[in-house]
């Protein structure tokens, strides 16, 4: 047996008669959806469907009518609202059977669908719709749980469905989800009505009750008595047994991820940027760690969720975990993944040729989705950070699939051409082209420094809102971690991550790259905005103040920018870097030496880097803010008194002050700072680098020269 504990062992019911006691049929349905979707034993993101066949009134004619409610097209079940589910008069949808003209017509019945909405429902119906309608049964699940689609995928999987179940549960060939299969579901359902539900081969299961509840219990049963029989009898030793003993501690994993996903992600990058997401569970180690790796990993997946989101078979690299120096061994990927990526897209454009058809979309993005590295575990790479996690899931599934279907008899992957069919299939192909145009900075990575603070966070947010991955970095934890779950509230957890970082160490600046390149893949954009600020005579300007400056403002702008600067070139895509700098840093100010002196130096280090990254294609400007009093945490400490002092007048009066100093007569905030580093940072100024813009509200001495 494998010593990773098989993942749908011992579900429990969730079910609460307490919680459910006073809910609608709608409202039944949407809990039990909502039970069901999450946990991905059950079922893994987006995918499965439930519905329920329910009595409504008709808005027309007043009169009862069935209504089928069921999941819509996109979402998923663990989140799903009741705005979620598509309705559609049940009789309608069983009146297209005589418009039906054959399975070669097959994708011209989804059209139909949008003539049986009930009561105007603007939830578009899914293709999976006509696998509900015709099950004569009120409530339907279809799930696809790992120890279902194990049994699914073996090659006597009719054998074992009766062997197992002992014909409670019907059985289907593969067949790829539409009309004609709704129309067999039906069928089998219709002349075995002692059955409690269907395996469909390769995909998945199906389960009905009379009730929400019923429903609920029945599916948890099911994937229960065929975790407990795969529990009983794979005796075998998973993946064929172990090639490398160990896996690399974690710390090292990391260290391998750290240099390998930037250099990954920059070779797959063409018109669409990526972003990354490292794997290295326990389930993922012992595949990666396996003698039947490359043969297991080339047979690919079979559930067509599955296959949809992890492409035709992952990329396996060849990383030997007990070469001895890791950093050798990395070394040696590097001068060999430009042959290993060639020829996965040399293999996937040949896929193409052999398996296209004459109306097939054009081939897509020929690259991996999904790289397994023994040792280290296995990296995936899409269009956002959760679309990435979500491959991995989903690639996890088919890890759980395997073990287990090879361990009671023989693992079958989903055949190359229906593979291809429903990667090409024009019904995804419409679904991609509707879909919306990306955010500006979607797909991007960005780094700010001093990302707790008032500028930082505003920059946080600015490119969060434009589709952006952010990681915060700061030396204050408390306001760190409140940032953190703040942003991840409003965006997601998977966009934003956090990193204690004390810029003036070269070891911490290291390790937040590193972080950065694991969470997300790589690195696009640093805003270096890390600050303090200090006022004094200059007799008065002690040398620990004076270094103090130095060390964060000019030190720390150099260190952060050489650490992201290798990680830009290595991916070689380009990248921007933004400087955070002042006003001080072209004007001087009295009282304030150290202050403006660390300030003017960032302003000619971003003129080195822009000069350096120019070839590369790696563009440094900088922004130069005056008197941003609110939201700023420089000006809550000793710094607000030390210059209001300085002008001779009290706090309250300081910001008044700098309003009437100001050409424009207005106030500068954190949010002002924020739209010039978007404005750098993004496309918008691709042909902009050595730059300075000011957001100042207007100060004639600071216009530069």
């Amino acid at each position: 047996m494998s010593n990773v504990e098989f993942l749908t062992r011992g579900l429990e019911s969730l079910w609460d008669d307490a919680a459910a006691r006073g809910m609608t049929e709608p409202e039944l349905l949407k809990y039990r959806s909502n039970l069901l979707g999450s946990d991905l034993r059950v079922t893994n993101y987006g995918g499965g469907n439930t519905s329920a066949k329910l009595t409504e009134t008709d808005p027309l004619s007043g009169e009862e009518v069935e209504v089928l409610w069921v999941k819509g097209s996109g979402g998923d079940l663990g989140s799903i609202g009741l705005d979620g589910f598509s309705t559609l008069y049940l009789n309608k949808l069983h009146s297209l059977m005589h418009l039906y003209r054959g399975i070669e017509h097959e994708d011209e019945m989804v059209g139909y669908l949008p003539h049986c909405t009930f009561n105007l429902n603007p939830r578009a119906a899914s293709i999976d719709t006509p696998l509900h309608s015709f099950i004569p049964h009120k409530h339907v699940d279809h799930m696809h749980p790992d120890s279902v689609i194990a049994i699914a995928c073996t090659s006597r999987s009719q054998e074992l469905t009766d062997e197992i179940f002992g014909g409670r549960l019907g059985w289907l060939p593969w067949q790829r989800p539409g009309f004609d299969l709704g129309v067999k579901l039906g069928e089998l359902a219709k002349e075995r009505p002692d059955l409690e539900g269907v395996i469909l081969s390769g995909h998945g299961l199906f389960t009905w009750g009379d009730t929400s509840k019923s429903c609920y219990l029945k599916t948890i049963e099911i994937i229960n008595t065929a975790s407990e029989w795969l529990h009983r009898n794979n005796n075998s030793v998973a993946f064929g047994g172990v090639r490398y003993g160990r896996s690399l501690d974690k710390s090292v994993r990391e260290q391998v991820a750290a240099r390998l996903m930037p250099a990954i992600r920059g070779r797959i990058t063409g018109d669409q940027m990526k972003v990354g997401h490292f794997n290295d569970s326990a389930e993922v180690l012992e595949f990666v760690n396996s003698q039947r790796l490359e043969e297991l990993a080339a047979l690919g997946t079979s559930c067509p969720d599955h296959f949809l989101r992890t492409k035709i078979r992952p990329l396996v690299i060849g990383f030997d975990p007990a070469a001895g120096r890791v950093d050798k061994e990395i070394d040696r990927i590097l001068t060999e993944i430009d042959n290993a990526l060639d020829a996965y897209r040399s293999d996937y454009a040949a896929y193409y040729e052999r398996c296209k058809r004459a109306n097939s979309p054009a081939m897509r993005d020929p690259n991996a989705v999904v790289y397994l590295i023994p040792g280290v575990g296995m990296i995936t790479f899409a269009k956002d950070k959760a679309t990435a996690r979500i491959a991995g899931e989903f690639y996890v599934n088919a890890i759980n699939v395997m073990r287990d279907a090879d361990g009671v008899d023989t693992y079958v992957g989903l055949d190359e051409q229906e593979a291809f069919d429903i990667e090409y299939w024009l019904l995804e192909e419409a679904k991609l082209q509707r879909m919306p145009k990306p955010k500006s900075m979607a797909g991007h990575i960005a780094l700010v420094t001093g990302g707790a603070g008032g500028i930082g966070s505003a920059t946080a947010e600015r490119l969060l809102r434009e589709g952006a991955c952010v990681m915060l970095a700061d030396i204050e934890g408390d306001s760190l971690k409140a940032k953190i779950e703040q942003f991840s509230e409003r965006f997601s957890a998977d966009v934003v991550k956090s990193i204690l970082c004390d810029v003036t160490k070269e070891a911490s600046v290291a390790d937040a790259l590193a972080a950065t390149s694991v969470a997300f893949g790589g690195l696009d954009v640093l805003v270096s905005n890390a600050g303090i600020a200090s006022s004094a005579p200059l007799e008065e300007t002690g040398l620990d103040v004076w270094q103090r400056n130095m060390d964060i403002l000019s030190t720390g702008y150099f260190l952060m920018a050489r650490e992201s600067f290798k990680v830009m070139k290595a991916q070689d895509i380009g990248g921007s870097i933004v400087f955070v700098a002042s006003k001080n840093a072209l004007v001087a100010s009295a009282n304030a030496s150290a202050y403006c002196t660390a300030k003017a130096s960032e302003v000619q280090l971003a003129r080195c880097i822009a000069l350096e990254g120019a070839p590369h294609g790696i563009r440094c400007n900088t922004v130069n803010p005056d008197a941003v009093l609110r939201g700023s945490k420089i000006w809550t400490g000793t710094w607000r008194k030390e210059r209001a002092d300085a002008y001779n007048m009290s706090e309250d009066e300081l910001e008044e002050h700098y309003r009437q100093r100001s050409m424009l007569k207005r106030n500068v905030f954190p949010e002002d700072i924020a739209e010039a580093i978007y404005f750098f940072a993004s496309a918008i100024s691709s042909k902009s680098t050595g730059n300075i813009i000011n957001v100042d509200a207007g100060h004639a001495p600071s216009f530069t020269r």
